[in-house]
């Protein structure tokens, strides 16, 4: 979009919610989405995911947050209006919207369709657009988007239970793809059961893969086994259980956001395994080489998808009627939510009802 189209437009209207300062908190906002441009699409967010990133955003841990801020990245809502170049969307159709609004367009990772690794990619909620406009997420009422940014949400699909799959989804779908884990008859552990680490069951099983589930939870047994369809369960810090199962995985996806060590999870591995981490502890964890080194194990990260493969995710959860489970809450809520989120009080994924709650609060001052 170039900014002599964007300034031959108004700007769009929105309403939300945003935290001010790094305390965290947040309150009803009115502010401008950029005007839609010919390639662009304008969405009424219907639900938006509540993520553990959305703390570190809110609350200034990660990055510098540029306040006041929107959160948001888990978005589904309707198309409203298009662009003259769209293609991909009618108005009518339910778009869903992730971590990244914008990229480059021309490096060697956008033309491999991995845009989430484009060193210019402009997460949805944190950054300027080319026009100078703010990207703000979606905790408001509407978004405008370009549509390569935005993937198209089947027909009959729950969408309450779809939205986290834009960040929770992919985030364990791509590791379970490119690492080659989602092969039939592999054995993969799962480090902690929450937003990511259900999600994660869920795929898995559904390629066909043995699925462990590793929690420091014995609460959670019942739970992944009986109702996700997890195969085993190991209480992290039972180390009869650890023992017994040394060596048999062949891979492990960890999911835990807080610091915890890796030594035990090296240990499950078979020879020429692989950790894969999308769990993200903002303090560094110790890393223990000669394990590594001895087993011939891989130790990566991973982090989202591209757009091309995040609609192969969506695709494929809708053909096998893979949803999070959610806890539906009001937009007012949002604050407890956040709260409730930081002490693992959930299962296993806050939505925002954004249509059918956010229009009945005026703003307040900052």
């Amino acid at each position: 979009m170039t900014k002599a189209a964007s300034e031959a437009k108004p700007p769009v209207n929105a309403y939300g919610w945003a935290a001010r300062h790094s305390s965290g908190v947040l309150s009803p906002f009115h502010f401008t989405r950029r005007a839609n441009s010919d390639d662009d699409i304008t969405v009424k967010i219907l639900y938006c995911g509540i993520c553990h990133g959305d703390i570190h955003l809110v609350k200034n841990k990660i990055w510098p947050t540029l306040y006041p801020t929107v959160p948001g990245h888990e978005i589904v809502g309707q198309v409203t209006r298009i662009g003259k170049n769209v293609t991909k969307f009618r108005v009518g159709d339910i778009a869903g919207v992730g971590c990244i609004v914008g990229s480059c367009g021309s490096c060697d990772n956008c033309k491999q369709d991995l845009e989430n690794y484009c060193p210019k990619m402009l997460w949805t909620f944190q950054g300027q657009h080319e026009d100078g406009t703010r990207a703000f997420g979606g905790y408001s009422d509407n978004m405008v988007v370009e549509e390569r940014y935005a993937v198209l949400i089947p027909n009959g699909f729950a969408l309450a239970g779809t939205a986290p799959l834009l960040c929770a989804g992919i985030t364990v779908y791509s590791p379970l793809k490119h690492f080659g884990l989602s092969k039939p008859a592999m054995h993969l552990g799962v480090v902690g059961l929450g937003g990511l680490g259900h999600m994660a069951v869920k795929f898995a099983k559904a390629f066909g893969v043995k699925v462990t589930v590793v929690s420091s939870s014995p609460s959670k047994q019942k739970e992944a086994v009986e109702r996700l369809g997890a195969d085993s369960f190991l209480v992290s810090h039972d180390q009869e259980q650890l023992e017994a199962a040394m060596g048999t995985m062949d891979g492990i996806i960890d999911t835990v956001s807080a610091p915890h060590p890796l030594l035990p999870l090296i240990g499950l591995l078979k020879t020429s395994g692989k950790l894969i981490l999308v769990g993200a502890p903002i303090e560094p964890p110790e890393l223990p080489v000669f394990p590594i080194i001895m087993g011939r194990k891989l130790i990566a990260g991973c982090a989202m998808g591209g757009l091309k493969e995040t609609q192969e995710m969506i695709d494929f959860a809708a053909k096998h009627n893979i949803a999070a489970d959610v806890e539906v809450v009001p937009i007012d809520y949002v604050n407890t939510a956040l709260d409730r989120l930081d002490k693992g009080d959930v299962k296993y994924r806050f939505v925002i009802d954004v249509a059918n709650t956010i229009n009945n609060h005026d703003e307040e001052s900052p």
